[in-house]
């Protein structure tokens, strides 16, 4: 038995091969000149036995596949069946590359199954060729398709309607729905149909602990078939007898709708569920030009153009939210009737999908996550370098290859720690600096930029805390004026000399070191965190400006850290800290992914509680207040510095809600 392939190389069309490599015969498959090695590659993964699998050199752009005389003479008479699978699956593709693939290079593929006399040709169509059609669509409909503006929509109609036209031979139709990896492997080629989904899905389980509840869309139904149901149906299908002339779904008969699926993926992932769902149909009440006009204004589709960007899905995606179409398959059951060919739930499924993608597909795995990739023959500016995370995050860099610049204040480390970096073989400067002195910081912004031109990415590292109640602090607003100046006011000076460079050369990183205290809202701490929350007040509304122009403000959430800062507390000696350098990974995490923030999940579970359960959040903070003391030091006895041990309650309570200050 002879059968020709075009579109052998792809996804569906490599596994249709090995399925019909199970029965007799010579698989003669169309490969474009220049891709041989691509189909020996596949061939080599697959195991096919090469002797056949044929490779035919062709094109699909050009008449009868681009096949000369003497080709289409020596398969002539040849090929019992004809599978036509080669067409553009890509919703972005432009209109004019789709009209030649999928209209153009069916109706060559026809011309040429008439010149081999095929014994049938089998066309790989698309359940995008009903278009957006309201309703049921059953599988001897064709001309009640609506909603074919889309491009890729259009084309997969016309090409259709290529083969039921012109088609002299028998033929066959199958359109499949949203086809997925194999059910028993997960592997697939490409992102593509609801894998547009899965960055969302990561950013989640990134953001959220998996119990959290979270709104979603409920949407309408997505029809997704694993591969291997696809090619299983469509091999059994053309070899019945009686078919011709027929068009079968090859879809899920109860497909679930776009929140569902969502579901599904996020237990796969280990994600939070989105357990309240908005149905996106009561968008419908709203009339299509009013809300034509609202998604066309500037603002909105800056906004949306810039949330499909960060997830990764085509804007071409957003009009499959609301897909209104269900396919009959009644032809198709009672062509597989008798075998064991079906649908698998997607749950059996979805988590091997989901492993495949994150091994191998996801996007992030082909970003250069390196901090030499981010920072290498970079300028970076470290405040507060000569000691504890800034001395760190120095060291880290310079081994990666930047240019460090550190900053303090006290001469004889900063050398210290210049001097170390240098005789790793890094590249150091340093400079002393109070950055409590605004002319002091212009001093230094002139310095650096006179001997460098420019700073690439600034950590506002430097910075000074107070542990003292309110009520202790009455008669020291010093202690609010001083740690402002420190911790804002030298910060910000820094940020204003060194913006404009950054923004004439449409690049920048600028990080702030601040504290989980902001988002705990840490008790005993009102000097200390009302300075850095400023600081990330002032940086979110500068990220809106300055987002356009390719510069990125991260804020750092650091927790508790075991540096010379928080040396004259001794009870945080008895509760977990981080160490200094495990403190620069944070710093390093933020260099290379550039968030808008980086922080620990209990720093976000407390500011969602408290954002939450404001009033039971409160007598949290108010029994931790009441738990641990002003210290000797704080209450002004300078002579009581060794604060008693902490009791075992202190340790289990700032055990259980880790790197908090207390």
């Amino acid at each position: 038995m002879g059968y020709f392939v075009t579109g052998a190389t792809g996804f569906v069309g490599r596994f249709l091969v090995d399925q019909l490599l199970r029965r007799k015969g010579t698989v003669h498959v169309l490969v474009r000149k220049g891709s041989e090695k691509k189909l020996d590659a596949i061939a080599e993964r697959m195991g096919w036995d090469r002797k056949r699998v044929i490779a035919v050199t062709g094109d699909l752009s050009k008449a009868r596949l681009g096949l000369t005389a003497t080709q289409v003479r020596a398969l002539a008479g040849k090929v019992e069946h004809f599978f036509h699978l080669a067409a553009i699956y890509d919703l972005a593709a432009d209109a004019e590359s789709q009209k030649v693939a999928n209209v153009e290079g069916t109706r060559h593929a026809v011309d040429l199954a008439h010149a081999l006399k095929a014994g049938c040709f089998h066309h790989t169509s698309s359940i995008a060729a009903a278009g957006l059609y309201p309703g049921i669509f059953r599988e001897d409909m064709f001309d009640e398709a609506e909603g074919l503006s889309d491009p890729y929509f259009r084309t997969k109609h016309d090409a259709e309607g290529v083969v039921r036209n012109h088609c002299k031979v028998p033929y066959r139709i199958y359109r499949p729905g949203a086809v997925v990896g194999h059910s028993k492997t997960g592997e697939i080629d490409k992102i593509d149909g609801p894998y547009y989904l899965f960055t969302l899905i990561k950013k989640m389980r990134q953001a959220l602990p998996q119990w959290m509840p979270t709104l979603g869309i409920e949407g309408g139904r997505i029809n997704i078939v694993p591969v291997d149901y696809v090619v299983a149906a469509m091999d059994h299908i053309a070899h019945k007898r009686g078919l011709d002339g027929h068009t079968f779904h090859l879809v899920d008969p109860d497909p679930q709708r776009i929140g569902e699926v969502l579901n599904v993926f996020c237990r796969a992932a280990h994600a939070p569920e989105m357990t309240m769902r908005l149905d996106a149909r009561m968008l419908a009440v709203v009339p299509s030009a009013i809300r034509g006009a609202v998604l066309n204004l500037p603002p909105v589709k800056r906004f949306t153009g810039m949330l499909l960007r960060d997830l990764r899905i085509p804007p071409q995606t957003l009009k499959l939210l609301t897909y209104p179409t269900r396919f009959d398959s009644r032809e198709t059951e009672r062509a597989l009737k008798g075998t064991k060919i079906s649908v698998p739930p997607l749950e059996d499924y979805a988590w091997r999908l989901w492993d495949f993608w994150e091994r191998h597909l996801d996007p992030d795995l082909f970003v250069d996550h390196t901090l030499r990739g981010k920072v290498e023959n970079r300028v970076v500016l470290i405040t507060g370098g000569s000691s504890g995370i800034g001395r760190a995050s120095a060291l880290k860099v310079a081994e990666a290859g930047a240019r460090v610049i550190i900053v303090a204040r006290g001469e004889a480390e900063l050398h210290q720690t210049r001097d170390e970096i240098l005789a790793a073989g890094g590249e150091c400067w340093a400079y002393t600096c109070d950055l409590t002195d605004m002319a002091s910081c212009d001093a230094l912004v002139a310095k650096v930029l006179a001997e460098h031109k420019h700073v690439d990415v600034l950590v506002n590292n430097a910075g000074r805390s107070i542990r003292r109640s309110v009520a202790a602090s009455y008669d020291r607003f010093h202690d609010y004026e001083r740690t402002m100046q420190l911790n804002y006011f030298g910060c910000l000076r820094l940020i204003m000399g060194f913006l404009p460079a950054m923004t004439q050369r449409h690049r920048g990183h600028i990080i702030n070191i601040s504290s989980i205290g902001v988002l705990a809202s840490s008790p005993r701490f009102s000097a200390y965190v009302a300075s850095k929350a400023a600081l990330d007040a002032f940086s979110r509304c500068a990220q809106a400006e300055f987002s356009g122009k390719n510069i990125a403000f991260t804020t750092v959430n650091m927790p508790l850290v075991k540096t010379p800062m928080i040396a004259p507390t001794k009870m945080y000696d008895s509760i977990p800290t981080l160490s200094p350098e495990e403190a620069a990974d944070l710093v390093v995490k933020a260099i290379i992914e550039r968030p808008s923030r980086v922080a620990t999940r209990m720093g976000i579970f407390a500011a969602t509680l408290n954002a939450l359960v404001p009033k039971a959040y409160e007598v949290i903070m108010n029994t931790a207040f009441e738990m641990f003391p002003d210290s000797a030091a704080a209450k002004g006895d300078r002579k009581a510095l060794r604060d008693t041990k902490p009791t075992n309650e202190q340790i289990a309570f700032a055990a259980l809600m880790r790197g908090v200050h207390w």
